[in-house]
């Protein structure tokens, strides 16, 4: 019975977000109001075990940092140089934000960097007349793409980082780093063909000489005191590793230091008033509902179901982890998806199989890229699409799954062949 209500519950809750007509945090929320309704878990069960609050900190203090940052007119700055230095052509743009962004999230993680970088794209496009779907899908996508290269990149990166303790920092890279150069170029140059004809130039040349970066910076010490806690953040990030020190701990603080230096301003009622609450009790309400899934049993039967299938063989079950967790990422974010995956591919151990690095490399795969899928894939997609309808600018639901889901096959297929070459 409380299989099949949680069941019930989930596919309810996304047909609605399907449907994209009411406010997505609402039915998340009603979704796991449900749940709590006919007892699958009690409020504190949901709040305590399966809300990843980490992931809700850190969301928070990236988005005060960047709201306090945004009111000196850095972001702005940084839009009216970059447009400048592709003299307002849109497809010069396109290929240099998404080698920011695949960058940026391979070195930092893909939430953070889409935080960063949403907001100058969305004045970019402003200041050129350009549609900004094109270029806020691509940043999905890449950031996606981007972050499955290292082990901070991406959160189920993380996971499987910290539960095997053979694979360094260094391990992510040379494993998963050529397959993800080779998916980048591939990826970029399709999503190019696909907007061409939304990135057609735009007379914009003769203005180009008059504009003047500076003029839109306020050069009061807010300025530099935001660029300097959002560089040592980002520093923090790069180093949390040899620090021992959670991502979440160091946005947090930064976070807060921030706001106690901008007391003065009266920033801080402003900047809570200006909070994307929505994406924030969004998350709330999916780590709820995904978590009646995984308290009804239907996550691990999932995962383990695969055994009968592949009978433990290394390429077989590398290949169901890598399609399995591609397309199920989409759909059920790949954070509990992974989780309900690490300590089955360590139960193998009892059934005599030891699990290969080919599964934990697929597993890695499978969960980053196949987060593509959709809008609810993965946390940088929400963060993205939240950032966006705050500026009136709306993603829908169906047209992301339509671009994400081709990335994802292209992706599983060479991925695939990645695998089987290199390991097989």
């Amino acid at each position: 019975m409380e299989l099949i209500v949680t069941l019930v519950v989930f596919i309810i809750s996304y047909i609605f977000l399907l449907w994209d007509q009411i406010n997505r945090a609402l039915v998340a929320l009603c979704g796991a109001a449900i749940l709590i309704l006919f007892n699958i878990f009690s409020v504190d069960e949901a709040l305590s075990t399966y809300v990843d609050w980490s992931t809700i900190v850190l969301l928070f203090s990236m988005m005060v940092l960047i709201s306090i940052t945004q009111k000196t007119g850095v972001f702005e700055f940084v839009s009216l140089w970059m447009i400048r230095k592709v003299n307002g052509k849109p497809v010069p743009l396109f290929m240099w934000i998404g080698v920011m962004t695949a960058v940026g999230s391979a070195l930092l993680d893909n939430v953070t960097t889409v935080l960063l970088l949403v907001p100058v794209i969305i004045n970019m496009t402003k200041q050129l007349n350009l549609p900004a779907i094109p270029y806020l899908i691509m940043v999905i996508i890449i950031s996606n793409v981007g972050g499955t290269a290292t082990m901070i990149g991406d959160p189920p990166n993380i996971m499987i980082g910290q539960a095997v303790e053979r694979f360094t920092f260094i391990s992510f890279i040379v494993h998963l780093g050529p397959i993800i150069l080779i998916l980048f170029t591939v990826v970029m140059g399709l999503l190019f063909l696909l907007f061409r004809n939304q990135l057609r130039q735009q007379n914009a040349a003769a203005s180009m000489r008059e504009i003047k970066p500076t003029d839109v910076l306020k050069k009061t010490p807010l300025l530099y005191q935001s660029l300097v806690i959002l560089s040592l953040t980002i520093v923090g990030f790069t180093f949390h590793g040899p620090l021992h020190i959670e991502l979440t701990t160091i946005a947090f603080c930064s976070a807060l230091l921030l706001l106690l230096l901008s007391e003065k301003d009266k920033m801080t009622e402003t900047v809570f008033e200006k909070m994307e609450w929505t994406t924030l009790f969004f998350f709330i309400g999916l780590f709820v509902l995904v978590g009646g899934l995984e308290e009804v049993g239907l996550i691990d039967r999932m995962a383990e179901s695969f055994l009968e299938i592949t009978g433990g063989d290394p390429m077989t079950s590398s290949m169901y982890i890598l399609w399995s967790a591609g397309l199920l990422s989409g759909f059920l974010d790949n954070i509990p998806y992974v989780a309900a995956m690490i300590p089955v591919l360590f139960e193998f151990e009892q059934y005599g199989i030891v699990a290969t690095d080919s599964m934990w490399w697929a597993l890695a795969l499978g969960a980053c890229l196949g987060g593509n899928g959709s809008l609810l894939g993965a946390s940088a997609n929400v963060v993205v699409a939240g950032i966006a309808s705050t500026h009136q600018i709306k993603i829908r639901f169906i047209t992301f799954m339509a671009y994400g889901m081709l990335i994802v096959m292209i992706s599983m297929i060479l991925s695939s062949v990645y695998l089987y070459v290199r390991y097989f």
